[in-house]
């Protein structure tokens, strides 16, 4: 039986949903060698705030695809795709990617009255720069500069929505927990936006005031603060990972909103996949 329009597009963003909000917290795998590529699939339960600054949370199962290719110059994993335009010991240049989920106004408080959210995906640049005096050991700390442009879409319609930044310093290791040893990585660091960005969540026109929601005009700067953990182990034929966000508005441009309820918020996952396939050849895995 064929799915509406409208029913099959949901589904295709929740599957690539799925993938990228896992792929935007998940901590990588370190091992000599592992296969040139790999496909498996899985589930993901997760529970995400309606958008930052919501009082209302939600909770999805979503499909996880699981698809590792390792080459010399492209990479894909749970981080995206990525062309290594710099790559050595120190400094890495990659893709960033991130994701947002959609909201019914009808289903959020106070944004009743008020056009949907669409579901976000966001995708740019991404730098990392090791701080350790030796980087190919662990424990590691390191600094990212993602720079990631947003677009609304609910594959009929998209929407260019500004630029996020989301500078943070890294911590990376291994930890021995049971019998064997879990990635462990956390991050923690400002989130900035441009305006355009800030205006699709936190401005109030004229037209959806009400006796309890006055106007707003949104502008772009700093929006808070955020901290994100994770685990990952990788066993023969699964993988698992899990990870917690926490994320604090104090002092952000868009803090008055009427539609920031709350200056804390946590968002937290896990995946499972089954790994089905992957290549007889082997490859080196760097850092």
């Amino acid at each position: 039986m064929r799915l509406p329009a409208a029913r099959a597009g949901r589904d295709r963003l929740r599957r690539m949903l799925a993938a990228v909000l896992l792929a935007s917290v998940a901590v990588p795998v370190h091992a000599a060698q592992r296969p040139l590529w790999e496909i498996g699939f899985g589930v993901a339960p997760l529970t995400v705030p309606d958008y930052r600054g919501s009082d209302e949370q939600r909770n999805y199962v979503l499909p996880l695809p699981y698809l590792v290719y390792r080459g010399d110059f492209v990479t894909v994993n749970r981080h995206g795709v990525a062309g290594h335009v710099l790559r050595n010991r120190r400094i890495r240049l990659s893709v960033s990617l991130n994701a947002g989920v959609p909201v019914k106004s009808s289903g959020n408080d106070a944004r009743a009255g008020m056009p949907d959210l669409y579901p976000t995906l966001e995708a740019g640049p991404v730098l990392d720069v090791c701080l350790d005096p030796v980087c190919r050991r662990e424990p590691t700390w390191s600094f990212s500069l993602p720079a990631r442009a947003v677009i609304a879409t609910d594959l009929r319609h998209t929407r260019y929505i500004g630029w996020v930044f989301n500078p943070a310093i890294n911590y990376d290791t291994q930890l021995l927990l049971g019998a064997g040893r879990w990635n462990f990585g956390a991050a923690l660091g400002p989130v900035f936006a441009t305006a355009q960005q800030n205006v699709y969540y936190y401005q109030v026109d004229p037209a959806y005031v009400t006796p309890t929601r006055p106007a707003y005009a949104a502008r772009g700067g700093y929006g808070g603060m955020r901290m994100t953990i994770g685990v990952s182990r990788r066993f023969r034929s699964t993988w698992f990972g899990a990870f917690v966000r926490y994320d604090n508005l104090s002092g952000a441009v868009f803090e008055n909103s009427p539609l920031v309820r709350v200056r804390n918020s946590f968002m937290a996952g896990f995946g499972i996949a089954w790994i089905f396939a992957h290549s007889a050849a082997m490859v080196p895995v760097r850092p």
